[in-house]
């Protein structure tokens, strides 16, 4: 009986090699279109799949493969009477290993300029076919989607004669999670229904990490295709240790916060929360504010600048112990001095991307939670102010910052700060009042003309006659408790300005 090969890739690396190898093994190859041109192109032996389905390929080349000759080889059982009786009644002989990998639907679609006609013409038919077709019948079938699959095959092949049943159920796995990627990118280009009744999600697998949230959890990082690259997911590491599953938490915590600022700003995370937030004239500014915020806190903590860092700024975060530092880039004078400490991971991301909305996607036991980003800030709010005294510029600025940083810390939260920096953070208290008193502890005599920030409305009066009782001129919160007027009229009492947003930041 003779060996045949079928061979049909839009990805052409390592398959000459391959399939030269397959012919000194005595396979047939069979194949189709450029593939097929290629081998004839470099003296490899070539039967073309029309001579073996008496059929030319048809329909500008829709339709080649799907044929009974092809995958009556691709799904007969080789020690099956019946099968064999059948296939040898219709001529039908079969095809051992299968070597195909699919149009590139995501390549086009990543294009700017794709046309919808483009995309369509892209969705590959007989290759998911095929591939289905030898990964069913895999205790026969040697299936290869991946050219890194390439030398195993081929170690297996010259060894034993062929390649062991492990072997191809591994191979006919991976298949069958290339296709159904490859089906969900389709799926999701064409959906136009916000929360369709079936929702498919792929991601690529960008690193094993050492360990998870402690190191008796193991954890990967995946990435999602097609998405922005303001994502930790595309970040360049420049210098110090793989990231981990806390690492990689706390980042992203950091950038969700920087992205909220247009002028320099400067971001401190630890354990998803920020501890210091600053802003300035330059980036250097920007990071002392940050530092002055927290000092203790800031210790073995994140980064996120949204700006290059120089050397000066360099000088200042080479100071103390961070765990990583995110920016746009870094000056070769900024590398130079922050790569001498080993450890520290240097990361860069594209700022300029567009920061698209995406939905927010958490697990829960058994299945999934999914919601839009809050992307809500100042300037979508409808601003009211509710009291006697109105908020002064300045205070108005920094109702502003503190109303960009309060939406990214845990619930209950409670952010104080003046126009350039947080002063005091309460984050993830049961009671909202216990949120107020923790962030105006940590500012102490700095509450003294600063702004409080809540992210949602006060139940009570308690939280406002706590923050005139630290000095608290204004703030700013949602409002829309049935006792909002007690914590206007303390406000009033106190001469303190308070402004309502409207909408609230819950984060859980």
């Amino acid at each position: 009986m003779t060996k045949r090969a079928l061979i049909s890739v839009s990805n052409k690396d390592g398959i000459l090699e391959f399939a030269k190898e397959l012919v000194a093994l005595d396979y047939e190859i069979l194949s189709t279109g450029g593939t097929k041109k290629m081998l004839q192109d470099n003296n490899v032996p070539v039967t073309a799949v029309d001579e073996v389905t008496k059929f030319p390929e048809i329909l500008d080349g829709r339709v080649k493969t799907l044929n009974p000759m092809i995958h009556g080889g691709l799904l007969g059982k080789f020690d099956d009477p019946s099968h064999q009786a059948q296939m040898n009644e219709h001529g039908i002989e079969p095809i051992e290993i299968v070597c195909v990998n699919l149009y590139p639907f995501v390549e086009t679609i990543s294009k700017p300029d794709v046309t919808w006609d483009d995309a369509i013409e892209n969705i590959d038919i007989g290759g998911p076919t095929m591939l289905r077709s030898a990964a069913k019948n895999h205790q026969y079938v040697t299936v290869i989607v991946d050219s890194n699959d390439y030398a195993k095959v081929l170690e297996e092949l010259k060894a034993n004669g062929s390649t062991t049943i492990e072997t191809r159920k591994a191979l006919a796995a991976k298949v069958f999670r290339h296709t159904a990627a490859y089906d969900s990118y389709i799926s999701n280009y064409l959906t136009e229904e916000e929360f369709p009744e079936n929702l498919t999600m792929t991601y690529e697998l960008k690193q094993t990490l050492r360990y998870g949230e402690n190191p008796h959890q193991k954890a990967a990082f995946y990435q999602k295709r097609l998405s922005s690259d303001f994502s930790l997911a595309y970040a360049t590491q420049l210098h110090g240790k793989e990231l981990s599953y806390n690492n990689i938490q706390d980042g992203n915590a950091a950038l969700q916060i920087v992205k909220e600022f247009d002028k320099p700003a400067a971001v401190a995370v630890k354990h998803m929360n920020p501890c210091g937030v600053g802003t300035g004239a330059t980036i250097e500014e920007a990071f002392d504010k940050a530092y002055e915020a927290d000092p203790t806190s800031i210790f073995g903590g994140i980064i996120a600048l949204n700006r290059e860092v120089d050397a000066a700024t360099a000088e200042k975060l080479g100071g103390i112990f961070l765990e990583i530092i995110i920016a746009p880039s870094f000056t070769d004078e900024a590398l130079e001095i922050l790569t001498k400490k080993k450890n520290i991971r240097l990361l860069t991301i594209n700022f300029a991307q567009e920061k698209k909305d995406q939905f927010k996607v958490v697990s829960v036991e058994g299945g999934l939670l999914v919601q839009e980003e809050d992307t809500f800030g100042f300037v979508n709010a409808d601003i009211k102010v509710v009291t006697d005294r109105q908020p002064t510029e300045e205070e108005l600025e920094a109702l502003k910052l503190g109303w960009a940083v309060v939406k990214h810390v845990k619930s209950n939260a409670i952010v104080v700060n003046d126009a350039q920096m947080t002063l005091g953070v309460g984050a993830g208290q049961m009671n909202r009042v216990g949120a107020a008193k923790i962030a105006l502890e940590q500012a102490g005599e700095k509450a003294k003309g600063a702004v409080l920030a809540s992210d949602a409305f006060f139940p009570m009066s308690d939280t406002v006659e706590a923050a005139a009782a630290a000095g608290i001129t204004a703030i700013i919160q949602p409002g829309g408790s049935v006792k909002d007027q007690d914590s206007i009229d303390k406000a009033n009492e106190f001469g303190i300005a308070m402004v309502f947003t409207g909408v609230r930041h819950f984060k859980h």
